[in-house]
């Protein structure tokens, strides 16, 4: 679902999670070698990058950047996937508010995951992943949606009688995601097309 350019290319979107003008620190490189550098988030599979950024441009926190292909890049001159225990104290503060940030404006999307939500196995159900959603409150969702698609998180927490901030339950199941890449299930972090067991 990431967005394609014009000629058709596969464009990857982040999120600047940490700027820092003085390069990275463990970088031994002498200062005047090192370009700024900072860390990133995926808008679309929420894959952490490394980023190093071209020093004409000062960037902020939240600003939005092209991390692939390297050809459509304008501010970043490198990046790399890298796991959350690498990110800077400061990304990993920043995380959780980038992480509801989006989950806020692609709100379809993710109501869509409470729409289209399958089995997993016989006995777990993709919805049981959420933090909180235990066999009731799965089974008001799923009958809910039988109904009728649900079309907002507000729609959702009015309809499903027990379900409050859905939303927020969506953000905390990411966040989990993101900080424990040991999870047997990774449901929105990391590209589907990986099966390299990473």
């Amino acid at each position: 679902m990431s967005e394609a350019d014009s000629d058709g290319t596969d464009v990857r979107r982040a999120v600047v999670l940490d700027y820092l003008a003085h390069g990275l620190s463990d970088d031994a490189r002498p200062q005047y070698e090192k370009s700024p550098a900072g860390y990133a988030l995926d808008v679309e599979d929420f894959s952490l990058y490394e980023v190093a950024f071209d020093e004409d441009e000062r960037l902020t926190i939240g600003s939005d950047v092209v991390v692939e292909p390297a050809t459509e890049r304008e501010v970043v001159l490198e990046a790399r996937e890298v796991e959350y225990e690498d990110l800077s104290s400061g990304a990993q503060s920043e995380l959780e508010y980038v992480v509801a940030d989006l989950v806020e404006e692609q709100e379809a999307r993710f109501v869509d995951f409470y729409n289209e939500a399958q089995p997993i196995t016989l006995r777990l159900h993709q919805l049981n992943l959420l933090p909180g959603i235990g066999k009731k409150l799965r089974n008001s969702i799923l009958d809910e949606r039988k109904r009728k698609p649900f079309e907002s998180f507000e729609e959702l927490s009015e309809r499903v009688s027990g379900l409050h901030d859905p939303d927020e339950i969506l953000v905390e199941r990411i966040l989990e995601e993101l900080r424990d890449d040991d999870l047997k299930y990774q449901t929105f972090v990391g590209r589907e097309e990986e099966t390299d067991g990473q």
